[in-house]
């Protein structure tokens, strides 16, 4: 039987996945602050998700990307869409504007924590302790670097209701990227900016129609032309953490998985530190600087490999010990002992269907054994 254990290089793959995303999504607070300086937040959305959605589908149209819907379900496709981006964004622009940005740094730090409750219950994946340790490490960082920066509080029940709904919706996502295996990364980012598109495009407009008329629809459409700062804010969303960051987000969880992938989430925070005493000038503290480091610490201790030696050591006990308890059940007492051949063990079971998603047999630090062709 084969086994679906994916190969060390993907492995790979999917960690500088999820490093990279959080790093495209830390440097989009810097380019945010400034574009929400001259624009409305849905207008800043609006132009985001419109020139993201036209150049994937440019990609998408040159061939430079696989897309293909025939054959395959829609419902798992809409639902990634449906939780990031539109509840997300819907949720964290209404959240934000009703809470200060020190409440809105500890409440979406929980996202890790958040999503690795709903991966272990929608998706049977349990965090090892390892995982826990570094998240719990990370989740300390993250709220040190908030209150380093100054910490106020809005006592606003219905924003903390607002961010609430954010974190979820971002979990949720999570685990709907890891069920929608027959679409592949283009495919679901492709679906993720079209959805925004439709969603947030309507909206913008909307906002400046009833604001000033047909001159506040006009001034959103020329907004980019008049403001270079703007322009530049909307094509690096729209290209980096809309298209780059979104699809290595989806690639990331399908190689590593949910609890892996969302302990790399404190990046974005490090991240967007070091960007806004680089590019902003804004003050940089020890305390920052501690909190960065417990941040990085996290995630090192969350992912940290395990030797190939242990882990096979690991998988050739529970082989053998699956085995030899086979064998002894199958042997009828008062028997003569006779030589019997070992019994292969199951190391992972393939879905009965295309596409179903393979359990995977891993190891205490929640990595899965070497690659092997067969078993």
């Amino acid at each position: 039987m084969k086994t679906a254990t994916p190969p060390r290089r993907n492995l790979l793959l999917g960690y500088l996945c999820a490093f990279g995303c959080e790093v495209v999504f830390g440097l989009s607070y810097s380019f945010t602050k400034n574009a929400t300086e001259t624009a409305t937040p849905f207008a800043l959305l609006g132009w985001r998700f419109a020139v993201a959605s036209a150049a994937m589908g440019a990609l998408a149209a040159a061939g430079a990307v696989r897309v293909s819907l025939r054959g395959k379900p829609l419902l798992p496709l809409l639902r990634v869409a449906l939780f990031s981006p539109v509840l997300y964004f819907l949720f964290e622009t209404f959240g934000v504007a009703r809470t200060t940005a020190a409440e809105t740094g500890v409440i979406v730090a929980c996202i890790p924590v958040v999503a690795l409750i709903v991966s272990a219950i929608a998706l049977r994946e349990k965090p090892s302790r390892r995982q826990m340790t570094g998240i719990l490490v990370t989740l300390v960082g993250v709220l040190a670097s908030v209150f380093a920066a100054g910490a106020t509080a809005s006592f606003s029940p219905f924003g903390y209701a607002l961010l609430g709904g954010a974190v979820l919706s971002y979990s949720f996502y999570f685990a709907a990227v890891s069920r929608a295996s027959q679409w592949n990364g283009a495919e679901l980012t492709l679906a993720m900016l079209l959805a925004g598109a439709a969603v947030f495009v309507p909206l913008a407009i909307a906002e400046a129609v009833m604001s000033g008329g047909t001159d506040g629809a006009a001034a959103l459409l020329r907004l980019p032309a008049r403001d270079a700062g703007f322009r530049v804010s909307v094509l690096f969303l729209a290209l980096g953490p809309s298209i780059l960051g979104f699809f290595m987000s989806n690639v990331a969880v399908a190689i590593i998985g949910v609890n892996r992938t969302a302990t790399f989430i404190g990046i974005a925070t490090a991240t967007a530190i070091a960007a806004g005493v680089i590019s902003l000038h804004e003050p940089f503290t020890s305390a920052q600087g501690a909190a960065a480091a417990l941040i990085v610490l996290g995630v090192c201790i969350a992912n940290w490999p395990v030797s190939p030696r242990t882990t096979s050591s690991y998988s050739s006990s529970r082989t053998l010990s699956t085995a030899t308890s086979t064998t002894a059940a199958e042997t009828p007492p008062n028997s003569p002992s006779t030589p019997s051949r070992p019994s292969s063990a199951r190391t992972c079971e393939v879905g009965s269907r295309p596409g179903e998603p393979v359990a995977i047999q891993r190891s205490p630090d929640g990595l899965p054994p070497p690659f092997s062709p067969s078993v």
